[in-house]
């Protein structure tokens, strides 16, 4: 668990590098926003960078977190891969800001972006878990569960950058039936 700065100086960075990305952003932007004086900042982190690489731990450790929580009650594979959605998704609407971040920083060989990418290739082995359960239990069909893993999180994504953008007033429940449903059974008629 993070102290009281520390987790005002995250939600501020996200909300500053969503809002300006990365190279925008300022330490005086974090400070300011967080309430915090500059040197109270720096007692914290050292650079941007530092600060940007801990949002992204602490952010993705969280995620994991709460699909742990969700995913480790006995229930069939199928309950599992449809609570994956639905936690991801909520995930992606209770943190548009955190996503916005992620998804700028992906691409590009910066050294933030190359750890990014570390993260999110472990976060995928977490789900390539489950995939891997629903292939074992025939749920879904045998395959390359990585492969299988990095789609997963790909049509989620998709899924989320659709929330993000649309300007109707969508259920999550619904999204996430359709979101099963188009990845189960695919989109061939």
């Amino acid at each position: 668990m993070i102290n009281k700065t520390k987790r005002a100086i995250f939600e501020s960075a996200i909300k500053v590098f969503s809002k300006s990305g990365y190279d925008g952003a300022t330490v005086d932007d974090i400070a300011a926003n967080a309430g915090v004086a500059k040197g109270t900042l720096y007692y914290h982190f050292k650079s941007k960078e530092e600060i940007f690489r801990f949002i992204i731990t602490e952010g993705i450790e969280v995620i994991k977190e709460e699909l742990q929580d969700v995913l480790s009650k006995d229930e069939d594979a199928l309950s599992k891969m449809k609570n994956l959605c639905r936690v991801q998704l909520n995930l992606v609407y209770q943190n548009k800001d955190f996503f916005k971040v992620i998804m700028s920083q992906l691409w590009g060989q910066e050294l933030r972006q190359l750890e990014l990418r570390d993260i999110i290739e472990k976060y995928v082995e977490s789900i390539e878990k489950y995939v891997t359960e629903a292939i074992e239990a025939g749920i879904i069909k045998k395959g390359e569960p990585k492969f299988m893993a990095y789609t997963f999180l790909g049509v989620l994504c998709s899924a989320g950058i659709y929330e993000l953008l649309n300007t109707q007033e969508t259920n999550v429940d619904d999204v996430i039936d359709n979101l099963v449903m188009y990845i189960l059974k695919g989109i061939q008629v």
